[in-house]
């Protein structure tokens, strides 16, 4: 599959790195969660520097608690919010890895890291790489890599949704988990 070819994904990456300039921008509301997060998430959200939260289009929240030195994949990370939890959660001795296509989000991920590490008090072991999360090997995610994956409103973008689920499959370790927030429609 070529994707940098792929029309699906130059729609995508047009409307959330260029179209959209923060949430405000957001044309639908489907990007909402029901919910308020765990209040220990919201307490983290709250440390996260305005430009990431800021850009968050996710429609819910995937990220489980208890993950205290767990190695976690984030698919679609677009400008890091989840990514930034999730680095909060799993504390110094855990790794997160965002995977994105978008290089607007990706930069606005990656320029916020040492400001969310001045907040933690410590520097998150959290890296943001670009690739697509139907090609994760591709991107430099090697399999048996992860213990959990999370993924918020990202895979209803793929064109190939069969290939992100074997994509993650491949990067998990056994008894890894996949934890994801989205939306699916039973017919086309």
């Amino acid at each position: 599959m070529a994707c940098s070819d792929n029309s699906a994904h130059n729609a995508v990456k047009d409307y959330y790195g260029k179209v959209l300039s923060s949430t405000s921008d957001l044309k639908t509301s489907a990007c909402s969660s029901r919910s308020a997060p765990h209040p220990l998430v919201c307490r983290i959200i709250k440390t996260i520097p305005s430009a990431v939260n800021d850009k968050f289009y996710g429609c819910g929240n995937p990220i489980p608690l208890g993950i205290e030195g767990k190695d976690v994949l984030d698919l679609g990370s677009g400008s890091g919010r989840d990514c930034y939890v999730a680095a909060a959660l799993v504390g110094p001795q855990g790794s997160v890895t965002g995977v994105d296509m978008t290089d607007e989000l990706l930069q606005t991920a990656r320029e916020n890291i040492d400001a969310f590490g001045t907040a933690l008090g410590y520097t998150p072991n959290l890296k943001f790489v670009t690739g697509y999360i139907e090609e994760l090997k591709a991107a430099g995610i090697s399999d048996s890599s992860a213990d959990i994956c999370i993924s918020n409103c990202v895979v209803n973008l793929s064109p190939n949704k069969p290939l992100v689920f074997t994509s993650v499959f491949n990067a998990l370790r056994t008894g890894g988990e996949l934890h994801f927030s989205d939306m699916y429609a039973d017919r086309p």
